[in-house]
C-alpha cells in the first residue's frame, strides 16, 4: 500500500490505513520535538506505512514513546502488537477494560474469525499479536501523559464501547475521538460542511452514556476533533447537536421496530434516515452511491441496535 497522509498542523498527521477502502479509516502521529506518539494503529497491514512515515520524518523507532488505541475494535487497535514490536521504547496506553484483549488477543481473534471467517479475517486484519503486559499502561479516566512537555489526557468515553477513551490534546485544543464523535466520510461532505453519522456497532451501544460523553467532551470547549473515520473536523460545537439528535433517532428506530425481521426493519429505517438527512445536507449523490459509501456502517449499526434491544429485553423488569 502506498503511503498516504494528511498534515493537519500542531505536529499532527493523519495516516491513511486503507481499511476496506481509502478514506474510511486513519490513525494519527503526534510529534512534539524529538518525541512522538501514535493514536490508533490501524491493522497489521498499516504498520509498514507508519514505519515509513516515521523514517520520512526522521523519527527513530526508539523516539516513539506511546501507542494509544482509543479502543480495541480492530480497525483502531488491530496493529498494536506489530507496532509495539517495532517500537522498543513505546508503552501501550489502553483503557483498563481493553488491556486483557491486547495482551491476550485470542478472544478478539476468535470473535472476529467467527464473524468474518478465517480467510476474510486474514484479508482484513492479518493477525493479532499480543503485547507484553509490562509494556502496557492502563489509561484510567483523566490519566495525563507527558509527551516531551505536551499534555495528552485520556477521558473515559462510553457510548460506542465501554472500553473507549478519547484523548485531549491541549496543544491543538482538539480531541482524538476514535468513534465517539462519529464518522465524517469525505465523499459525504457538501458546501454545508462535513456530514456526521454515529456508529452504533455491536455490542455496547449505550445511548444515555453517549449523551453524557458528548457533553463531557464539549465541556472542554474543543476547537476541533480528530476522527478515526475520517481525519479532522472543525467547529465541533456546531456538529455535536446533530450527534445528540442521531442518538435519539437510533433509540426511536430501535424501539419502534418489532417482529421476526426486526433487524431488517431497523436497517431499512436507517437507510431512510440517512437518505433524507443527506438530501437535506445538500448531497448530490444518488441513493445507490450513498449505499456504496454507507452499506457496511449501516449494517453494523442495525446489528448494534438489535443487540441493544436484546440486552434491554433480557434485563429484569
Amino acid at each position: 500500500m502506498k503511503l498516504s497522509f494528511h498534515d493537519l498542523g500542531w505536529g499532527i498527521t493523519c495516516i491513511e490505513t486503507y481499511f476496506h477502502r481509502e478514506g474510511l479509516a486513519g490513525c494519527y502521529l503526534v510529534q512534539q520535538g524529538e518525541a512522538a506518539a501514535l493514536i490508533d494503529t490501524g491493522t497489521a497491514y498499516t504498520t509498514p506505512n507508519i514505519m515509513e512515515l516515521l523514517e520520512l520524518r526522521n523519527i527513530q523507532p526508539k523516539q516513539v514513546r506511546y501507542v494509544i488505541p482509543t479502543h480495541v475494535h480492530l480497525d483502531h487497535a488491530g496493529g498494536a502488537g506489530q507496532l509495539m514490536e517495532q517500537l522498543p521504547n513505546a508503552s501501550l496506553v489502553v483503557h483498563p477494560l481493553g488491556v486483557r484483549h491486547l495482551t491476550d488477543p485470542g478472544r478478539l481473534t476468535a470473535g472476529a474469525t467467527a464473524v468474518y471467517g478465517e480467510e476474510q479475517f486474514y484479508n482484513n486484519f492479518k493477525e493479532l499479536l499480543p503485547v507484553p503486559r509490562e509494556r502496557v499502561i492502563e489509561a484510567t479516566d483523566q490519566l495525563s501523559i507527558d509527551l516531551n512537555g505536551r499534555r495528552l489526557v485520556c477521558l473515559d468515553s462510553p457510548g460506542h464501547a465501554r472500553h473507549h477513551n478519547c484523548i485531549w490534546d491541549e496543544t491543538s485544543r482538539g480531541f482524538f475521538t476514535g468513534d465517539t464523535f462519529g464518522i465524517a466520510y469525505p465523499e459525504l461532505a457538501t458546501d454545508q460542511g462535513p456530514f456526521m453519522l454515529l456508529p452504533s456497532t455491536p455490542v455496547q451501544f449505550d445511548p444515555e452514556a453517549w449523551h453524557k460523553t458528548l457533553n463531557r467532551l464539549m465541556s472542554y470547549n474543543p476547537e476541533r476533533m480528530f476522527l478515526t473515520h475520517y481525519c479532522g473536523v472543525e467547529q465541533p460545537e456546531i456538529l455535536s447537536g446533530p450527534l445528540h439528535e442521531e442518538i435519539d433517532a437510533y433509540v426511536d428506530i430501535a424501539l419502534s421496530s418489532n417482529g421476526e425481521k426486526r433487524q431488517e426493519m431497523i436497517r431499512a429505517k436507517l437507510d431512510a434516515l440517512y437518505f433524507e438527512r443527506l438530501e437535506q445536507h445538500g448531497s448530490k449523490l444518488s441513493n445507490e452511491q450513498i449505499h456504496q459509501v454507507l452499506d457496511m456502517d449501516l449494517g453494523l449499526c442495525a446489528q448494534g441496535l438489535e443487540v441493544w434491544l436484546q440486552r434491554r429485553e433480557s434485563q429484569p423488569a
